[in-house]
């Protein structure tokens, strides 16, 4: 090659790397004294998982920063900075240099950043043997300096986190020499400077954990009992998160380990500048972070939303405030106005007095301020609460990671008003609360009451029986089936093998509930059948759809939604889809999900539907073929309706569907246009997402700029959930995720395909079918 083109491409590649802010060129995975860092060069851990380097956030680029990245992925991610409060201002005269510690230099040497650690022995000449430390770039991320005289350590960017937790790096939660570890946010999305919100463990007792706005609670963990919601959303991963104790030198901390197997996983903790603290993993299919958990997740999972006395109710689609029994809020106009600050107060005076009862709330996240008292049984901490008349409530809990020595019990009892507490699904625990007297008969209903979760009613609606028109009370009254089963199974072992113990009800039962199917109690009709209102004992509502061949749609009829309406319908919905892939013991595959099988209750509260269809995996089972195709014409995914395959992924297109419909309040099988090829709901916000005009897909009666852009990350996840192939749709718990994360980076959409049929209904709604592949015929399940 003649010199000077070597020149010219050597120049090319140099200027490459100056002025770009993500690993175009790659150095050794040290640092050692006499040879600084510049910008443009970077340091990479050996596994090249890890890079170090000059980096600016911001575009146009304005500061730049020293910090560490993911080196092996296209989404630049920063996990870790140095100089984060003092930007570098002209690049062109920034180093980072090792003499006596790590130190960042900008302009005629002023010092930016450095370790300031005490003065090493360490040879000034870079060309001797001498040099007795390094700074090195772990495979962890962890950038470590050594001496090498004797391998210790002399810092390390573990020990000085920034917003990001990585696997491996310890939280320290207390010590007795060392001062408690925060992550801290960032300032804004293009801002590492230190933001407002930071995550770390009360200073007062390590029993939890907050996220603070200043120095406010902004967001509270159950108090420690062993269990860590966390370590159930990293199964999958066969990673865990722990707290973990050194008694010799009373050091607390919390890490989580790096996941195991046969395929690497990145996965990091971190705080964002909006105040949440979000646990993430890569997915490589989709080329984007996905959340595994989030905090807070709801609007009522803040600290204190909820007021005194009152509490937040997550087992529910929709979370809500709700008050303590025999409790009523302070400010009754208030609280229907959705301001629940003040709280709820005892409908009668407290008297403390020998007869007092104590009401019990399992699945609670204990109430904040409360008095840990050491050393005592169950029974102890029971009578010492009792023997108390200042003493409200009390929890006990066995603790298997012991916080002292010598103690493995957590004794808890609350003195005044009760703040922050929730019933969750995961991870609570008994909480009990002081009462006046009870006649039996009242405290055993007013305990039922409590003990049962809302969350019931959406397990009627999945265990109903569905019976075929014809079928008479007299011919059916008195059987009950031994087992309810959903989906194809068709042989006597799968009827055996899959039994769900669902509640079982009998035709006697079903038909007294709906008035003996009475026209009166018509909510609707189906492609497969009539819906009945009824009322089961208690008072609690259902819906139950009995099955005719003969059965049709009934005119469309349209009532006008506001935004706040419908978006609440949408996570209702996706959190619905959650529970049946993932939260409930058996995954559930719907197979039918659309607009006509979400029931809203008084409240617009959605209720997922007619089960009559879906299909159950049990064990390791993620996908499977049927001959027998079982769904609805537009919703459904294109690998279903023509390969007969079998996923979750089915229902996340069937969910992509049903929420281009909410957000334009169009039908999917619509003729928008036939002279442009926009034929259905699908193609037709496809075009306009490549024409960057997403806005005209939003429905005209509810556009308003204030909302547009949550409607257009709607749409953009509905666009993400059609897409043809099946891996690169998002699993459920992404969708939700990112419906209540706005931070949270959505991926470019592949082109859909869309599978239609023609549409014999009256209203264009598509067509409800089972299609075997060898005999045509409708089957009544």
């Amino acid at each position: 090659m003649p010199m000077c083109s070597l020149c010219t491409s050597t120049i090319i590649l140099l200027l490459s790397c100056l002025f770009s802010s993500i690993h175009l060129c790659a150095s050794e995975n040290r640092l050692v004294p006499g040879k600084p860092l510049s910008p443009g060069s970077t340091i990479v851990s050996d596994d090249g998982t890890f890079a170090l380097g000059f980096f600016s956030p911001s575009n146009p680029k304005k500061y730049y920063y020293v910090g560490i990245w993911y080196n092996n992925i296209p989404k630049f991610t920063v996990v870790w900075v140095a100089n984060r409060a003092t930007p570098i201002t002209d690049p062109s005269s920034a180093v980072l240099s090792l003499t006596s510690n790590l130190t960042l230099s900008a302009g005629n040497g002023h010092v930016l950043w450095t370790t300031a650690i005490s003065s090493i022995n360490i040879s000034s000449s870079p060309d001797t043997k001498s040099v007795l430390t390094e700074a090195m770039l772990d495979n962890t991320g962890n950038f470590i300096l050594r001496s090498l005289a004797d391998n210790a350590i002399m810092w390390q960017s573990f020990d000085h986190p920034t917003d990001t937790l990585l696997p491996g790096m310890n939280l320290r939660l207390s010590h007795n020499t060392h001062p408690l570890q925060r992550l801290t946010s960032w300032k804004d999305h293009q801002d590492p400077s230190p933001g407002p919100f930071s995550y770390g463990a009360d200073p007062n007792n390590l029993l939890q954990r907050f996220i603070w706005h200043g120095s406010m609670p902004h967001r509270r963990s159950p108090v420690w009992n062993s269990y860590l919601i966390l370590g159930n959303y990293m199964n999958n991963l066969n990673s865990t998160i722990y707290m973990a104790i050194n008694h010799y030198d009373d050091e607390v901390y919390m890490s989580f380990g790096m996941p195991t197997g046969p395929f690497s996983v990145l996965i990091r903790m971190k705080i964002n500048y909006l105040g949440k603290v979000n646990m993430l993993t890569w997915q490589s299919n989709i080329s984007a972070w996905t959340t595994l958990y989030s905090e807070p997740a709801r609007e009522c999972n803040v600290y204190g939303y909820c007021g005194p006395n009152g509490y937040c109710d997550n087992t529910e689609t929709v979370s809500a405030c709700k008050c303590l029994d025999g409790f009523e809020p302070r400010d009754s106009k208030g609280w229907t106005n959705r301001s629940f600050s003040q709280g709820c107060r005892r409908r009668k005076v407290l008297r403390c007095r020998h007869g007092n009862s104590f009401l019990t709330y399992p699945g609670m996240k204990v109430p904040d301020k409360f008095i840990y008292i050491r050393n005592r049984s169950f029974d102890e901490c029971t009578a010492e609460c009792k023997s108390n008349c200042s003493c409200v409530a009390y929890a006990y809990a066995n603790v298997s990671i012991r916080v002292d020595e010598a103690d493995d019990t957590r004794c808890l009892m609350w003195m005044g008003e009760l703040i922050d507490m929730e019933k969750v699904t995961q991870g609570g625990e008994n909480l009990y609360i002081r009462i006046n007297r009870l006649n039996g008969n009242k405290e055993k209903t007013n305990i039922l009451g409590t003990v049962l979760p809302s969350v019931a009613s959406f397990m009627i609606l999945i265990c109903m029986l569905i019976w075929v028109c014809g079928i008479r009370g007299k011919q059916g009254g008195d059987e009950i089936f031994d087992g309810l089963v959903l989906g194809d199974i068709s042989t006597s072992s799968e009827l055996s093998d899959r039994k769900v113990g669902f509640p079982i009800f009998s035709f006697r039962e079903i038909a007294s509930a709906t008035n003996n199917f009475s026209d009166s109690n018509i909510l609707g009709h189906g492609g497969f059948g009539t819906v009945y209102k009824g009322t089961m004992e208690g008072d609690k509502e259902i819906a139950v759809k009995r099955l005719c061949k003969g059965s049709g749609q009934d005119a469309s009829r349209n009532s006008v939604l506001d935004w706040i309406t419908r978006f609440k319908i949408i996570k209702g919905v996706a959190r619905g889809l959650l529970y049946l892939h993932q939260d409930s013991r058996l995954t559930i595959i719907h197979r039918d999900l659309k607009a006509s099988n979400v029931l809203l209750d008084a409240e617009m509260h959605p209720k997922i539907s007619d089960f009559g269809t879906a299909r159950i995996f049990g064990g390791n089972e993620q996908q499977t073929n049927t001959t027998r195709v079982v769904g609805t014409y537009g919703y459904m995914a294109p690998e279903y309706a023509m390969e007969g395959i079998i996923s979750v992924k089915s229902d996340v297109y069937s969910f992509g569907v049903l929420l281009l419909e909410i957000v334009s309040g169009l039908k999917i099988n619509r003729v928008i246009d036939p002279t442009t090829g926009h034929s259905n709901l699908i193609t037709y916000a496809w075009s306009l997402w490549k024409d960057g005009n997403m806005g005209g897909l939003v429905d005209s009666s509810i556009f308003e700029k204030s909302i547009l852009d949550e409607a257009l990350r709607c749409i953009h996840i509905a666009l993400l959930s059609v897409q043809n192939n099946p891996n690169a749709r998002p699993p459920m718990s992404w969708v939700v995720s990112s419906l209540d994360n706005i931070d949270i980076e959505l991926p470019e959409p592949k082109e859909p395909m869309y599978f239609a049929h023609r549409s014999y209904g009256t209203d264009g709604a598509g067509e409800s079918f089972v299609n075997d592949m060898s005999i045509a015929t409708l089957e009544a399940r």
